[in-house]
């Protein structure tokens, strides 16, 4: 296997209310009885606020890193994670975490839409009532705000009681982002989230994450270079499991550190 070489390079850090996340010497193993590390040696600063691309080949960890930033990879069954995740200060991995909370405030949206078999209402007013809201007024209040916000409302607001399977497939997609802004979350993963999508509606959800990005903190895995430049403040390369590079986007695509960046973001190999 290609050993990858790192070369130093300054990263950017965050701290006190700039920084949102972070990560100190992750890795992690789908087999705990393995020494196959799927990621290796992770540490970065996502900051508040801002979107944050990660980018890289197909089977690189982009993916897995995400899972882990609100632990879906606890639904790996026999899997092995090392090192530290902060979320404002507290670590992801500890003993006083609650996951149910942790997923609540760490919001992820799919690759493809993943609508509940419901009606749209229904589909957004499921999770504040999971977490115990039970006035009517107020869920309905929920409902529309969620998808305003999505700009999906003047869309849909005719037919909320109709399921949302009934939506076309960019319209999916921004209900599964209004359905996890319902839960008022701090951060938004999301993973490729506009990789199924026709232009148009990949337009769309762009437009969206540049508008969401002044409330909410997006961290977005992307296999698409043009897109990452678009929508992201700073850029992550991950290749083979190793984060390689991680800068400002316009850093990243314009003039990055290391050669091997330099070769991905200019489509030598990838």
């Amino acid at each position: 296997m290609e050993q990858v070489m790192i070369e130093e390079y300054s990263q950017p850090t965050f701290s006190g209310d700039h920084e949102k996340i972070r990560v100190e010497n992750l890795n992690f193993f789908y087999d705990k009885d393995s020494d196959n590390r799927t990621l290796k040696d992770v540490n970065l600063s996502i900051p508040t606020r801002q979107v944050t691309a990660i980018i890289g080949p197909s089977g690189c960890g982009k993916s897995t890193f995400l899972k882990t930033l609100n632990r879906m990879s606890d639904l790996v069954d026999n899997c092995h994670i090392e090192g530290k995740i902060l979320l404002d200060g507290e670590d992801i991995f500890g003993g006083k975490m609650d996951v149910v909370r942790l997923r609540k405030r760490v919001g992820m949206v799919f690759q493809k839409s993943n609508p509940f078999p419901m009606s749209i209402s229904d589909n957004i007013a499921y999770g504040p009532k999971i977490f115990g809201e039970k006035n009517k007024t107020r869920l309905e209040e929920v409902v529309e705000d969620t998808l305003k916000k999505v700009a999906l409302w003047d869309e849909v607001k005719d037919r909320l009681n109709q399921s949302a399977l009934g939506l076309s497939g960019g319209q999916q997609q921004r209900l599964c982002i209004a359905r996890a802004l319902a839960v008022e979350p701090d951060v938004i993963l999301m993973d490729e989230p506009a990789s199924a999508l026709d232009p148009i509606a990949t337009t769309k959800i762009e437009e969206l994450i540049f508008q969401l990005k002044t409330a909410y903190t997006i961290v977005i895995v992307t296999h698409n270079m043009q897109q990452a430049a678009r929508v992201s403040d700073y850029t992550a390369f991950f290749y083979m499991g190793e984060l390689i590079e991680y800068n400002l986007t316009e850093t990243i695509f314009t003039n990055p550190a290391i050669k091997q960046t330099e070769d991905y973001v200019t489509g030598r190999f990838g």
